[in-house]
């Protein structure tokens, strides 16, 4: 199991890291730091990365799930990051069209609104033509009566019509580890829950690298660096703080929610971006037999590593619904799910939190620690190319190495080799077919092609192994267990919450799913690890809080 992403081999990985020195060590593992990881192995950098919590754990798997187009920046005239991000956003798209899919956005037209008809026709115009969004998918303004065609369920009173225009719904921790898998492919090293516990520095007071604590058993490792990179996201101040190279250059965080509804309950049938009484911008989106609706914007000081949903979040999101979707009768009760976020913005004096720029900033101290601060999910290539291209200009003045060129842009990620997006849908057909020839269903076969895109086949490979795993009276059905022991053997699944809301999204949109299965999930990781039963009952523990924190909401 050498040649695999397996949570089985993360000890033995942090010692291949800890004994020789490394180009570039990356603290964080979420869609940043993943990108670096990617960006420097494939350029031929001796590339190693450790995360505190599971990769994506962070902001990474806690957005409105949309790679952006730019739209909601073109509010606040950042013209640049319209112009970057619509670029990138295609580059995302076709990169991995398994995890990224083109969705269709209404932005209704009401009277007294943030957006009126002609600004809004002007402001979609200008950005097709910034983002270089391709024909097929630029926008349409849309008539009163078209626009009640797209969506029944929106408030008619003083709505004059709609802009329809293109955005990229994802699977944002999908997207993470599909990234740092592919940057295990290509030789980099990467381990989860392995915390920073101190910087390492040499003579002259320049980082060389960092003390590290593998979570679970307690084993420390050092790990030497020529260039040490922080892409911690929410924890970046943390790190700048050990480093002692705080400045006047500091983190805001704010918090997003987001609830989750059955369609029974709210049929909505189209993307809906609409402004709140207050001047926010809020997305309801269907999803899998689910509408969810976010996000929030308020300042955050809580507990970083696990934000919740709270009374007021929750009272915020319904107010809004009821405010765009009058027929739509829900009360707390009608709420499956939930999910909150800390994003990291860079502080601006002055400003609301809705109004502070997204954009990215480098930052290097006088120890030669690069930190990554700010940014967005779609931009991610583009930070992680900025940052390596840095790095390399520092391997070359200092120590005349060269490395190659930026390889991302046109470089497909884990799973992403299906022929193009544009083959997309054909490679799903034939997975489909093909899925029943290892006693799969259609059904089944294509929830699998959708969800791991190329990677597919390895799924199929693992089917096989069902049969004599049944002498351990494994209950699990076919297509639960080829996911779980994919999971663990080529994804680092390491507790029951990773397999559960990072690598197949259930807890978010599927919470009966994990309530029915977690049982056997939790047994048969139980007997592949050797837990012991305090062990267990610690992982049973953390998945029952994961469970009751998204199902309920916390008192401020």
């Amino acid at each position: 199991m050498d040649n695999l992403f397996s949570s089985l081999n993360r000890h033995k990985k942090l010692t291949e890291m800890s004994q020789e020195t490394q180009d570039l060590l990356i603290i964080g593992g979420g869609i940043t730091g993943c990108g670096i990881a990617l960006d420097a192995v494939t350029r031929g950098m001796k590339t190693v990365l450790v995360e505190m919590q599971d990769f994506g754990a962070g902001t990474s798997s806690r957005s409105t799930k949309l790679v952006h187009g730019g739209l909601r920046y073109l509010k606040q005239f950042e013209i640049g990051i319209v112009n970057e991000v619509g670029k990138e956003r295609a580059i995302v798209y076709e990169n991995g069209p398994h995890v990224t899919t083109p969705e269709w956005m209404l932005l209704p037209i009401q009277k007294g609104g943030t957006f009126g008809k002609f600004s809004t026709s002007i402001g979609l115009r200008i950005y097709d033509y910034l983002a270089k969004v391709k024909k097929s998918e630029r926008r349409r303004m849309l008539s009163y009566q078209e626009t009640l065609e797209k969506e029944p369920l929106l408030k008619k009173k003083g709505l004059k019509g709609g802009g329809y225009y293109v955005e990229y719904r994802t699977d944002d921790a999908r997207l993470t580890i599909e990234v740092i898998k592919e940057a295990v492919k290509y030789g980099a090293n990467a381990v989860n829950y392995t915390k920073v516990d101190n910087l390492i520095y040499d003579d002259s007071g320049k980082v060389t690298g960092a003390q590290v604590r593998e979570i679970d058993s307690g084993n420390v490792y050092k790990i030497y660096a020529k260039k040490v990179i922080n892409a911690t996201g929410p924890w970046v101040d943390n790190i700048r703080t050990m480093d002692k190279s705080m400045n006047n250059r500091k983190l805001l965080l704010t918090k997003g929610a987001h609830l989750v509804i059955d369609q029974k309950v709210f049929p909505l049938k189209q993307s809906i971006y609409f402004d709140t009484s207050d001047g926010r911008m809020v997305f309801a989106i269907p999803r899998d037999g689910k509408t969810y609706v976010g996000t929030t914007d308020t300042v955050y000081s809580g507990d970083t590593s696990n934000p919740q949903l709270t009374m007021e979040d929750r009272d915020y999101i319904l107010s809004a619904i009821h405010n765009m979707f009058p027929a739509v009768k829900l009360s707390e009760k009608d709420f499956e799910s939930s999910w909150a976020g800390v994003r990291p913005l860079i502080y601006e004096d002055g400003k609301k939190p809705s109004e502070i720029s997204r954009k990215d900033e480098i930052w290097q101290s006088e120890s030669g620690l690069i930190t990554i601060a700010g940014g967005k999910l779609t931009g991610y290539r583009k930070m992680a190319e900025t940052v390596v291209d840095l790095v390399t200009k520092h391997f070359s003045d200092i120590e005349r190495r060269t490395f190659l060129e930026c390889k991302t842009k046109q470089l497909p990620i884990s799973g992403g080799d299906v022929g193009g997006a544009k083959h997309l849908t054909s490679f799903i057909s034939e997975k489909e077919k093909e899925s029943q020839n290892y006693g799969f269903t259609r059904a089944q076969g294509e929830h699998l092609a959708r969800l791991y895109g190329s990677n597919v086949d390895n799924l199929f490979k693992l089917a096989e192994q069902y049969r004599s795993h049944h002498q351990y009276d494994i209950d699990l059905p076919l297509d639960i267990f080829v996911q779980l022991l994919y999971g663990i053997q080529y994804e680092m699944v390491t507790k029951p919450v990773d397999f559960f809301i990072r690598r197949t999204g259930a807890l978010l949109f599927n919470i009966d799913w994990v309530r029915k299965w977690k049982k056997p999930v939790i047994e048969y990781m139980a007997s592949i690890f050797n837990w012991s039963s305090e062990q267990k009952s610690q992982h049973i523990k953390e998945l029952e809080k994961q469970l009751h924190a998204a199902e309920f909401p916390q008192t401020s």
